[in-house]
């Protein structure tokens, strides 16, 4: 619960505030809360990442206006809301995009320009990583990304003085401070969850495999020391508050919070640190978080594996595809509404065709589709093309299409769960559902937890989202007590008050996912053959 306007006032001026920032790939976000961490104030600044020979990049001038501009709208809501000048916070967190390149020289010059997460261009270094460390390196990774300029023979190798993520180098800007929080660093390289800090095995079998190039550096050396959530990670400098508000107001000396990873945040924002939780948000694309109690017994390329804030292993199943084709025949029907003369609410029409699909057989009645408008990595696919099928002997009816679609939405996600779950034994006692699949009550929740055999809760009150965890990670360094964990903190103190509606697996719906995923995967032959022969126009 929020204070009362006075209240606010008072913890606005008094700087018991926690102001979070994340740079979304094509929004940045900033977030003030209160004591309680509720939001009382936010700014916005929409970007868009940009294709500069070949490669996906947002330019130096991009970032530094960004933030300018993400954080004077914030300044600007504060003084139309309270009429106050934001002055100062108690605490400050920096969050991004994780993965991609930003490579620095002595004098803090950036050498190329970033490389974000979004460019598929280190095949054959994942690949060589992958084998060489007995780890899965995907191509997104900080470390595939300077192993595959190595390979390339590029120029500025030689001049490398730090090597970081886009939320590291906001937090270095803005402190002076060359740190990392080890969830963004666990999409850096792997990190070895005994210590804490990048697995020493493979840094001394990185540093080998590239030592006849005769490089001035070592891998530790250019890479940013490794911070756990709750500790201290340098206060804002003069020059750090002048690059955040341009009218000079904000005042130097505020602490902040090791920066993290946007997935970091998300397991934040929804309650999802703990061993044995997980989250997963669908829409557009989906994915799936879950935290391990052990290491996995092999290298599975289907399966990232990252940490927690806190330093957890977490196992990542990334889908690109998920909602678009099912929007897709949703739009369909609202044409056809239209066309006979009805008005169309679309939040009805959604509820009434994701409630029609519950009335459907549980195995879909012997309908198939595949959801890919794009490539899909897990399943080996390069492009997508959304397909439907039947046999002559189908149930085809309203109910088991839709029913369908939704399992079709989800079907490629569950195939990286199973691996988890079947194949590694990894128990789960709850899965945290956010995202626009989840927003019809009760429905593509009971098709989660169906598919991953795991009771899937939603939160009445919508998640806030990344820059809304960043501010409570800023909130657990300078709010915890000693020795209290961050798992503790949240359901204590940030999700105490939460309710949360939990939907547990049926068997009888379970076995019909079962079912429909063996014939999913015996219909990827049809979509292969959908790619090669159906070219895009």
């Amino acid at each position: 619960m929020s204070h009362s306007i006075e209240q606010i006032k008072l913890s606005i001026a008094e700087g018991k505030t926690a102001l979070g920032i994340e740079f979304g790939s094509t929004r940045i976000k900033a977030v003030l809360t209160d004591e309680t961490m509720a939001p009382i104030a936010q700014g916005n600044y929409d970007w868009e990442n940009r294709l500069v020979n070949n490669i996906w990049t947002y330019t130096m001038d991009d970032i530094m206006t960004g933030l300018k501009d993400c954080y004077g709208d914030l300044a600007r809501d504060v003084k139309e809301k309270y009429g106050l000048e934001l002055k100062t916070a108690g605490s400050i967190g920096v969050s991004a995009m994780m993965h991609g390149y930003m490579a620095f020289d002595k004098d803090g010059e950036l050498l190329v320009p970033f490389r974000t997460w979004r460019n598929t261009i280190t095949q054959e270094a994942s690949e060589k990583l992958t084998e060489l460390f007995g780890y899965n390196i995907p191509q997104r990774w900080s470390i595939a990304h300077l192993y595959q300029a190595i390979l390339n023979g590029e120029e500025h190798l030689p001049d490398i003085a730090y090597l970081t993520t886009l939320a590291g180098f906001i937090h270095w800007k803005l402190t002076g401070r060359k740190v990392l929080g080890v969830g963004d660093a666990s999409g850096m390289f792997p990190i070895d969850t005994a210590t804490g800090n990048y697995n020493l095995t493979m840094t001394e079998q990185f540093d080998a495999l590239t030592a006849p190039k005769g490089y001035p550096w070592k891998l530790c050396s250019i890479l940013p020391e490794v911070l756990t959530a709750g500790e201290e990670a340098g206060t804002l400098t003069k020059e750090g508050a002048a690059l955040l508000d341009a009218s000079g107001l904000l005042e130097a000396g505020i602490p902040l919070c090791p920066p993290e990873g946007d997935a970091g945040t998300g397991m934040t924002a929804t309650d999802s640190v703990a061993v044995r939780t997980g989250n997963v948000s669908a829409g557009t694309s989906v994915f799936a978080m879950v935290v391990l109690e052990k290491e996995l017994s092999k290298v599975y390329p289907e399966i990232d594996l990252v940490t927690t804030p806190s330093g957890n292993l977490v196992g990542m199943v990334h889908c690109n595809n998920c909602t678009s084709d099912l929007n897709a025949w949703v739009n369909l029907f609202k044409e056809y509404s239209q066309a006979i003369g009805m008005k169309v609410d679309m939040n009805e029409l959604f509820a009434t065709l994701y409630n029609k699909a519950l009335e459907g057989d549980a195995d879909c009645g012997g309908l198939l589709s595949c959801c890919y408008l794009s490539g899909e990595p897990i399943t080996g696919f390069e492009e997508g093309r959304p397909l439907f099928m039947r046999t002559p002997d189908s149930r085809f009816n309203l109910a088991n299409f839709m029913r369908t679609h939704l399992y079709s939405s989800l079907a490629t996600l569950k195939i990286g769960l199973d691996i988890l779950f079947r194949e590694e034994g990894v128990t789960l006692d709850n899965l945290m559902g956010h995202g626009g699949l989840f927003k019809t009550k009760g429905v593509g929740q009971k098709i989660m937890a169906d598919a991953a055999r795991v009771p899937v809760s939603v939160m009445e009150t919508a998640g806030e989202g990344g820059a809304w965890g960043i501010a409570v990670l800023a909130s657990y360094m300078r709010d915890k007590e000693e020795n209290e964990t961050l798992d503790h903190f949240l359901d204590t103190k940030v999700f105490a008050g939460e309710k949360a509606v939990r939907i547990e697996p049926d068997e009888a719906g379970a076995k019909g996912f079962d079912a429909f995923i063996a014939r999913y995967k015996e219909g990827l032959a049809a979509e292969r053959a959908a790619v090669e022969s159906i070219k895009m126009q």
